[in-house]
């Protein structure tokens, strides 16, 4: 006896799962082509083979620079801050992709908490003896970033001569506008006299009277209309190829400042004090009374540096 035709159908549904944010050690779905770069670069690091490391820093580099999220807890765990500080102790052909890229990588807190222990600080530090304008201009770019608002990196920094060699940045590239902004401000940080990128500060050569100094003046745009910070640089040669640098800052208050309050006076210098709130410019009120002397300043370092 026959079987009849059977037909058997099977559907399957798949079920639903649980929306969850993605933890940390979970890369966001956006950032798949920045976990493949980051491994890419882990495995290759070691070889430092530019034709085939180049394609991925470059990834690294774009996708840092949108901010994505996630993107920036990725690059943490990944582990190739010590392959980038590798690659510029190395000073080969992918020194200034990889400058570019720790400098870029500096403006994230959360990253460049990490650059003591892999090694950053003094790699960079060896390539500001590179003849290459690029490297020096991103290197200087990462110091700073990095040593802003770090008392422990500052210090790595110093001991490590960092002053020496900002200083002969300086001295050798005169004419280099873009340089020479970067290793003052890098120059501010590192001795712990903060000076934030947001804070737009403008800096120019002035004259001076001293033979063998070299002095720039950087300002801050005013604070709602009334102050603004003023940084004073002085690079001083005491004997051949030895240099004292001093920094300091000073709050300076507008004409508008005083004639809202009443003043007659015209705009004064002032020892340093933030103007985030009413509090703070009452402050700068008190020392005006005191009629403190403009070269008395709260905020000032000296270092004494050999080239």
């Amino acid at each position: 006896m026959g079987h009849p035709n059977v037909s058997l159908i099977y559907t399957y549904t798949e079920p639903q799962r649980k929306k969850h944010k993605p933890s940390r050690l979970e890369p966001y779905p956006q950032n798949d082509n920045l976990n493949n770069a980051l491994g890419a670069i882990r495995v290759l690091g070691l070889e430092l083979i530019e034709d085939e490391l180049k394609p991925h820093m470059n990834t690294v580099l774009t996708i840092i620079k949108e901010r994505n999220k996630g993107a920036a807890e990725q690059v943490v765990i990944s582990g190739i801050l010590p392959i980038l500080a590798l690659s510029l102790r190395t000073r080969g052909p992918l020194t200034v992709l990889t400058a570019k890229l720790v400098a870029e990588l500096a403006k994230e807190s959360v990253i460049r908490k990490g650059f003591g222990d892999a090694g950053l600080g003094p790699a960079l530090l060896s390539v500001l003896t590179s003849p290459d304008q690029d490297v020096l201009l991103y290197a200087a770019i990462a110091i700073s970033r990095m040593s802003y608002d770090s008392s422990k990196l500052q210090e790595l920094l110093l001991r490590r001569g960092a002053v020496p060699r900002l200083v002969a940045i300086l001295l050798r590239y005169p004419d280099k506008e873009a340089l020479e902004e970067v290793c003052l401000q890098a120059l501010c940080n590192v001795s712990g006299m903060g000076v934030a990128e947001e804070a737009g500060m403008v800096w120019e050569r002035v004259s001076s009277l001293r033979p063998g100094e070299s002095v720039y003046h950087g300002i801050s745009p005013h604070t709602c209309g009334f102050a603004s910070s003023v940084t004073l640089v002085c690079v001083s040669q005491w004997a051949p190829a030895q240099y004292s640098v001093k920094i300091e800052v000073f709050q300076r208050c507008s004409s508008s400042f005083w004639n809202l309050h009443g003043k007659k006076q015209r705009a004064s210098w002032f020892p340093f004090s933030s103007l985030g709130s009413c509090s703070n410019l009452c402050k700068v009120i008190q020392f005006s009374t005191k009629k403190v002397p403009r070269t008395k300043s709260l905020r000032s370092r000296v270092f004494h540096t050999l080239l």
